[in-house]
């Protein structure tokens, strides 16, 4: 601030009130969303096995052969996008589910959008499983073997869930898209808030090669770690007429199919590095699934 603002009001006071100010915005651009884990969550399962970070900013998640662990939003929502960082439980994880994903919790007609990730043998590419239930129906899985390796660092994983489509992202690589086609019949959520849940926990009766790995006890405790908790969406309750709002930027031209580098990275992930689509299951789906022939 040039001392030309000084002498324009000619009051010192005005100043500093000013560079207060000035640094007060400034600290709003700069930090922002995300935010702190108890703003928007809450511990849902075993607090023994949660720990809190640099104050909340990011969290440990723990899982011994005492207990896994799980948090949940305080809210649910409607429509926008999920995002979280995580590092994943490095070495030989197999057996073990690290888990983010978004739910209805209703019991017979579930809405659901899942992230997990599938814990491996050392030096094994790390899966992750994606799977979609609408109005109650799901078996939609596909899995995707990771082209980097998620333990040495944090990646953000993402959730953009809208009227036109759901999009799963790893980093900035979609790695399935799922598309509104309720005007053929199929299902679609769009009717049931859902909030943002995340577990880690043993599952070594289907979790790598199909079970066959088992959990190495004497490698745990096993540990996974979360951080920019980032929550957009219409929340429920709130505002009745947000989730039919055309105006919220995630119902914006731009978030209503993949741009040319997403649709490139997509083919690109869909090429190398998916290792099964249950729209390619015959054993499982003796006739093909009408979402799969809808091009989704």
């Amino acid at each position: 601030m040039s001392m030309a603002i000084i002498n324009t009001f000619g009051n010192v006071d005005v100043y500093i009130l000013l560079l207060s100010s000035w640094f007060l915005v400034s600290a709003v651009c700069v930090w922002g969303r995300p935010a702190t884990f108890l703003q928007d969550f809450e511990i849902t399962w075993s607090k023994t096995h949660i720990r809190q970070i640099d104050q909340g900013r990011a969290i440990q998640l723990i899982l011994d052969q005492n207990s896994g662990c799980g948090f949940a939003s305080k809210s649910k929502y409607m429509f926008g996008r999920v995002s979280m960082k995580i590092k994943l439980i490095p070495g030989d994880s197999a057996g073990t589910v690290t888990a983010f994903y978004m739910n209805s919790d209703t019991d017979t007609v579930r809405d659901e959008l899942d992230f997990e990730f599938l814990g491996n043998r050392s030096g094994q590419p790390y899966t992750v499983q994606t799977n979609i239930y609408a109005h109650g129906k799901g078996d939609r899985e596909q899995r995707v073997n990771l082209w980097f390796d998620p333990s040495a660092d944090f990646h953000t994983y993402t959730i953009m869930w809208n009227h036109h489509h759901i999009v799963f992202y790893v980093d900035d690589f979609p790695i399935r898209v799922y598309k509104n086609s309720e005007g053929k019949g199929i299902p679609y959520p769009t009717m049931q808030p859902m909030g943002v849940y995340s577990t880690l926990w043993e599952a070594d009766n289907w979790a790598t090669r199909g079970g066959l790995e088992k959990i190495d006890w004497s490698k745990a405790p096993f540990y996974a770690y979360y951080k920019d908790f980032d929550i957009e969406g219409c929340p429920v309750p709130g505002p009745a007429n947000c989730a039919s709002n055309q105006s919220n930027w995630w119902e914006g031209a731009a978030y209503q199919a993949l741009n040319a580098i997403e649709a490139r990275r997509y083919r690109w992930v869909r090429l190398n590095h998916i290792i099964y689509d249950y729209c390619q299951d015959k054993s499982r789906f003796p006739v093909i699934p009408p979402e799969c022939l809808a091009g989704i």
